[in-house]
């Protein structure tokens, strides 16, 4: 199966005042991205995904990060690409949006 990768920036919501806490490590693959397909926002689909912060930082609730995401869904294409928001989805909530797909030795990664 291919691995798509994108750049994005993503933020984690803070808890509500009756959750704890919770930050992911980098590298994590406990959330989904949920995107809506390109130009048909009433269709929208959840990619397993693993979520790369930059410097191996954990992903921590309330800061906006940088962070690669790399989705393996055949479709992934048809669902993210710069410009494009999603959310997160997982113990905890967050959004994002995709800054740029990545391109790794002259063809897609």
């Amino acid at each position: 199966m291919p691995q798509f990768r994108f750049r994005a920036v993503i933020t984690l919501d803070p808890p509500t005042a009756d959750a704890r806490r919770h930050s992911y490590d980098s590298g994590t693959r406990h959330l989904l991205v949920h995107a809506s397909r390109l130009g048909d926002s009433a269709h929208g689909k959840y990619l397993p995904a693993m979520i790369l912060s930059d410097g191996d930082e954990p992903l921590e609730p309330g800061l906006s990060q940088i962070a690669t995401i790399v989705v393996t869904d055949s479709e992934a294409l048809a669902y993210l690409a710069p410009g494009q928001a999603f959310t997160l989805w997982g113990q905890g909530a967050g959004h994002g949006i995709i800054s740029r797909r990545i391109f790794t030795d002259q063809s897609p990664s």
